[in-house]
């Protein structure tokens, strides 16, 4: 049953739907969340707030919809808009004419896609800075304290050892990772910068 639809939003700022849905036992998992691609899939499949739904485990990874069941629909079931402005800044949105995706234009700006973009640029294929996770990002956007990419590169052991989570120890090779990754193949650095459609191969041929 869809409880409700929340919007994630991403590192290029695209507007993800996602299902929340009374937890359900699929391929040996208690799913909760399933993906809805976007506002075309939702029309496509006739998915409402309400609907009891049919679920898979997409490539055994991620819980998608499949389809609703609309016999089953409740009166008060509701139908899904995309919002007009993003749920994270609240920047204005807006969908190319070739495009499925509805996304944020506020850019770095906007915290969603700043903590997106750092995680992505902290993997193991781009600038592999090791104990740099989600929940460290997080709190390094929230304080403000990391705006940017380059604001990672003029972190300390002293403040990081103030975040939560984060002994003396764990800053000190935090820091290490950061030194480490300051010189970078230019492949990696391309790839980290997360450009649009510049992906691990297009990165690795300019």
């Amino acid at each position: 049953v869809v409880l409700d639809i929340d919007v994630q939003v991403g590192r290029t700022g695209a507007l993800t739907p996602v299902a929340r849905l009374k937890p359900v036992f699929v391929g040996g998992v208690t799913v909760t969340n399933a993906t809805l691609h976007n506002e075309d899939e939702i029309r496509r499949k006739n998915i409402f707030i309400g609907d009891t739904v049919i679920v898979r485990r997409a490539g055994d990874v991620i819980p998608e919809v499949v389809a609703s069941i609309p016999e089953l629909r409740p009166e008060n079931a509701r139908a899904f808009t995309m919002p007009r402005a993003c749920p994270v800044c609240g920047s204005a949105v807006e969908r190319l004419e070739d495009e499925a995706a509805t996304r944020c234009t506020g850019g770095l700006f906007c915290a969603a896609q700043r903590k997106q973009s750092i995680t992505h640029a902290a993997g193991r294929k781009a600038l592999d800075i090791e104990g740099l996770g989600e929940k460290l990002v997080d709190q390094l956007v929230e304080s403000g304290r990391v705006q940017s990419l380059a604001d990672l590169f003029t972190l300390n052991v002293l403040e990081l050892s103030a975040y939560e989570r984060m002994g003396r120890k764990s800053a000190e090779n935090l820091i290490q990772a950061i030194d480490k990754a300051r010189r970078p193949a230019l492949e990696r650095l391309l790839f980290a910068l997360g450009i649009r459609h510049v992906g691990e191969t297009t990165a690795r041929d300019l």
